[in-house]
């Protein structure tokens, strides 16, 4: 092979040690000692040296075709940073061109990335300034989301709701003492149609621009800036659910706040939270998880996420006050409120499992069972303190009249408005043990108590654990009351109070509510025991008086005649016993109408009867002029007078009322 030796032109780069190995080749290959086989490896390296000049000249030619294409794109993105004015506000037709020309920089994007390119090469750097420019078009697009979001919230009118409530209508601040008569009984009664409120989805943005914002949504996460785009839905978000907690008027309170909180001030507190819950969950959440459907769509795990990020917090806030509420001290005033609180928690779980799904939302899912837990037990125990507190109730004073105690009225009224919630407190009161000893108070889990039907005389009670409960507390009333009774020193008055209160719970347990918990037996048993206790005060107070009108001891000794002297003071000792009667038991009082007339009715029989013999037998004996001073009254008389016990207004009679 001839030796030669050709001019090496001075070459950098790739492409020019191409081009020297190429002259290399050609030399070689004008040498005329070549074989046939070596003269055909040059020609195919040859050949492959070419191509590969082809491809390089090809490579740089697209280069600069990119960088026009690139020069384009930029053109459309950069010149809105220069603008105040929003995109989407400009019209559809500047976001079509402005999302076309992100699609265009994704597309250019993904071509750069498929060519074999240098750290330190122009394709590189081209790459890195397109990945700019999208990061550029990312931030704007975050922007456009955020201001579309807000610029297009619906207002939203919480007083407009058709949720109806009872809480309303029960006096939660009633003690024993400020508990009046059947009027204030009527406020205890509940609504139950209530729990059932009508649940709608509203439009939470207006509808027009969803569309707008899915192709936003849509944008970013094909140009893997999903997160920053959550984000940026997140936090706008969340301070419209924020917002609506502020319109239902929900106050962001912590646990040590509430427990520090008047009860007063707390009844209008919970009644709120009451109402929130139900408008929260089942209008505002059902309504922000629908939007996030809508601008999400088939981002299945984004949709959950963001509407669990979303609503974690402000679902925290009012769990946190649900548990303060069941966490605080146990007071029989607070118990209808919180029973409340449970069947509004426990009617709303469904709501809670469909909207927190997943592995995402079981965090508020687990929170809110272990409120309606909290709550639960603080219905048992409250229930446990009602009892306890009935029979603790001190007295130092003889009720007035000897009416119907307070403690009567308010307990009775009591059990009466707790029959509507007869489901939840028979859940609650039978306890299903778990393997770990707990109380699982899971809704719609247990079985159903039967409550037995009652018709006529036969019906049995309900053997259900609230109707136990019951009559527990009544029997504790009924002992409280036979204490309260002995402090009158007059035993007609202790059976005429103890007569009074006892007829004023069969009348309360005759009623529809507590009569299936009580029974036919009970309701005998009653009857019994407050007509015992009429009989027992007739006695106490009237033999006595009647036992002046009896002719033992009236004769004069070893005759069969009455003495004139006896029978004058027979009669002026009943006048005086007659008239000592009116006057204390004028001040006396049945408030029953009907107990008042039977009573009245009973006395009058024995009086007037004994009285009109006696009359009939010895009015004869005396000259008119001791009748007229020692018979004062006659027999219409004494029936008058009978007619005026028992009415609260102490009255005494005239010196004669004898026509």
């Amino acid at each position: 092979m001839a030796e030669c030796k050709p001019m090496m032109p001075n070459l950098e780069g790739e492409e020019n040690v191409i081009a020297a190995t190429q002259h290399i080749v050609r030399v070689l290959g004008t040498s005329k000692n070549l074989t046939e086989e070596m003269r055909k490896i040059l020609e195919d390296l040859d050949n492959q040296l070419s191509t590969m000049v082809l491809t390089a000249e090809n490579k740089e030619r697209e280069v600069s075709d990119f960088e026009k294409e690139f020069s384009a794109i930029q053109g459309k993105i950069r010149k809105w940073e220069s603008d105040e004015s929003m995109i989407w506000d400009s019209g559809v037709d500047a976001a079509a061109e402005y999302l076309q020309a992100i699609h265009e920089a994704q597309n250019l994007s993904e071509r750069l990335g498929g060519l074999s390119v240098k750290e330190d090469g122009e394709d590189n750097k081209l790459l890195q300034q397109v990945h700019s420019v999208l990061q550029t078009a990312m931030a704007r697009l975050e922007e456009e989301l955020t201001h579309i979001l807000a610029q297009n919230k619906q207002s939203f009118e919480p007083e407009h709701m058709s949720f109806r409530s009872h809480e309303e209508e029960i006096n939660y601040e009633d003690s024993f003492a400020s508990v009046e008569d059947d009027p204030s009984e009527d406020s205890l009664r509940r609504d139950s149609s209530s729990k059932n409120p009508e649940d709608y989805i509203i439009d939470l943005v207006d509808p027009v621009v969803i569309s707008h914002l899915n192709r936003i949504v849509n944008t970013m996460f094909n140009s893997g800036f999903d997160q920053e785009c959550c984000q940026a839905y997140i936090n706008t978000r969340r301070d419209a659910l924020d917002e609506c907690l502020y319109l239902l008027e929900v106050e962001k309170l912590s646990i040590e706040e509430v427990l520090r909180t008047e009860w007063s001030n707390l009844i209008v507190r919970i009644k709120k939270w009451n109402r929130a819950m139900k408008i929260f969950l089942r209008v505002y959440l059902a309504s922000e998880k629908q939007l996030c459907d809508q601008i999400f769509g088939e981002f299945e795990s984004a949709k959950q996420t963001c509407f669990v990020e979303i609503s974690k917090s402000p679902m925290f806030q009012l769990l946190t006050f649900g548990e303060a509420i069941a966490i605080g001290p146990r007071q029989p005033e607070k118990l209808f409120l919180i029973l409340d609180m449970y069947e509004i928690l426990s009617d709303l779980l469904p709501d809670v499992d469909a909207l927190f799904v997943e592995e995402a939302g079981s965090t508020v899912r687990f929170e809110c069972r272990e409120v309606l837990k909290r709550l639960g037990d603080s219905v048992r125990g409250t229930v446990s303190e009602f009892e306890n507190a009935v029979g603790s109730n001190v007295s130092t004073n003889p009720f007035a009249g000897g009416g119907i105690h307070h403690l009567t009225k308010y307990v009775m009224n009591y059990i009466k408005a707790l029959t509507g919630y007869s489901g939840t407190l028979n859940l609650l009161f039978l306890e299903v043990t778990d393997e770990d000893d707990t109380i699982s108070l899971m809704p719609n889990t247990l079985p159903a108590v039967d409550e037995k039907e009652y018709e006529g005389e036969t019906a049995n009670f309900s053997a259900s654990p609230m109707a136990y409960h019951l009559r527990s507390v009544t029997s504790v009333l009924e002992s409280n009351l036979d204490v309260k009774s002995k402090l009158y020193r007059d035993v007609a008055l202790q059976q005429f109070f103890l007569m009074n209160n006892i007829y004023y719970m069969v009348q309360k347990v005759k009623g529809p509510e507590l009569r299936p918990l009580f029974g036919n037996d009970w309701i005998k048993q009653h009857n019994g025991k407050f007509q015992q206790y009429a009989m027992n005060y007739e006695r106490a107070t009237w033999n006595s008086v009647l036992s002046l009108l009896k002719e033992e001891g009236m004769c004069t000794p070893g005759s069969h005649s009455v003495s004139k002297k006896v029978l004058k003071e027979r009669f002026k000792s009943f006048n005086l016993a007659f008239e000592e009667a009116y006057r204390s038991q004028t001040a006396w009082l049945i408030p029953d109408i009907q107990l008042r007339e039977d009573l009245r009715i009973s006395v009058s029989l024995k009086v007037i009867q004994a009285y009109r013999t006696f009359m009939g037998r010895h009015e004869g004996t005396l000259d008119s002029r001791s009748t007229e001073k020692y018979i004062k009254y006659n027999a219409e008389d004494l029936e008058s007078f009978i007619l005026d016990l028992f009415e609260g207004s102490p009255r005494s009679l005239p010196n004669s009322r004898r026509r």
